[in-house]
């Protein structure tokens, strides 16, 4: 019989890599908070990065959501450290509520805790604009459609042991 070989590699060792190999394990390159958002706020400002973000906005994405991918980016490219990360969300928000500003655009922050209402009338009015433009299309008069009243279950009578006494 022969003796087992421990000289094999270990399973999984071939997807993984050398401690120090991937950006994020080594220092990061702006330590302070100062130093994140001199290098965020200049490529946020920038033509290419606005237009990209404005027409991501438009789409209904909270900017909470955004901000997040942004500076977990950063964090991945070993730009800073994810405190650091944590500690200029509130400015990211901020500069890209400026930037929808500025540019006249309805976005969604994020910090509302009613964001699913905002986020159904955005669906409605695209559905209404769309509805607007096939009968347009069409050259019918336009229908509103009536609103749908729900019917109430008639009420039975509870029996059993845990019934409501009336």
């Amino acid at each position: 019989m022969a003796e087992p070989s421990f000289d094999a590699p270990v399973p999984g060792m071939a997807m993984t890599h050398e401690l120090g190999a991937r950006p994020w394990q080594n220092p990061p390159l702006y330590t302070t908070v100062e130093e994140a958002l001199d290098y965020y706020i200049p490529r946020m400002a920038s033509d290419e990065f606005s237009t990209q973000l404005l027409d991501i906005m438009e789409t209904g994405i909270p900017l909470t959501t955004l901000a997040n991918t942004v500076q977990m980016a950063g964090v991945m490219d070993g730009k800073h450290s994810a405190d650091v990360g944590i500690l200029i969300l509130p400015v990211l928000i901020e500069m890209m509520r400026f930037l929808g500003d500025s540019a006249d655009i309805d976005y969604v922050t994020g910090l509302d805790e009613d964001t699913t209402k905002l986020r159904s009338s955005m669906i409605t009015k695209a559905v209404s604009r769309l509805r607007k433009e096939d009968m347009e299309k069409k050259g019918a008069p336009e229908v509103q459609p009536e609103p749908m009243q729900e019917e109430l279950p008639l009420e039975e009578p509870q029996t059993g042991l845990m019934a409501r006494r009336v």
